[in-house]
């Protein structure tokens, strides 16, 4: 019985000790160069009507449900979405909008897990028809996703979807599709 309780004691010790020696805040994001203007891109990407149409989450998801709420592309619209496990449930609402350069979302994740996150979006104009568009994610892991993102880098994951989720954006908008 005693050297159960070792174990038991130097594994909740290990864990600890993981969790105060992980980071818990991550920032993790992407850039690309599109072929269009920085008005064109921005006005397109500050519509949360218009995720769908490039964000990879959202189009692998078809039987998600969205509901819209307040002005969108204003502060203060809110998407609300429920969807199956890849995409879970949660809200997203504008919290500021800085005209053709800067875009922030909260996102509240309520399922698969609970999770609160800022969504970015930046613009800088390269040349009157290019523009560098930068996406990003910032916010703070509690435990235990603290000590699971030492095995599972979350700017691995989601710099996956931000790749393909700028790759689409490109796509989309380089086929004057707007």
């Amino acid at each position: 019985m005693t050297l159960f309780f070792y174990v038991i004691i130097a594994i909740i010790t290990f864990v600890a000790f993981l969790h105060a020696w992980s980071k818990k805040d991550y920032d993790v994001s992407r850039t690309i160069v599109i072929n269009r203007s920085k008005a064109d891109i921005y006005g397109f990407v500050r519509q949360l009507k218009n995720q769908k149409k490039w964000i990879s989450q959202l189009q692998g998801a078809k039987t998600a449900k969205l509901r819209f709420s307040g002005v969108d592309g204003k502060e203060d619209a809110i998407v609300y979405w429920k969807g199956d496990k890849t995409i879970g449930e949660g809200t997203q609402k504008i919290i500021k909008v800085k005209p053709g350069h800067v875009f922030e979302t909260k996102l509240l994740l309520v399922k698969p897990v609970e999770a609160v996150a800022m969504v970015y979006f930046a613009s800088k104009e390269i040349q009157p028809e290019r523009t560098k568009i930068v996406f990003g994610v910032r916010g703070y892991l509690p435990f235990p996703y603290s000590v699971i993102s030492i095995f599972y880098s979350m700017e691995n994951r989601l710099g996956e979807d931000f790749e393909k989720s700028l790759q689409n954006l490109k796509t989309y908008l380089e086929n004057d599709n707007i």
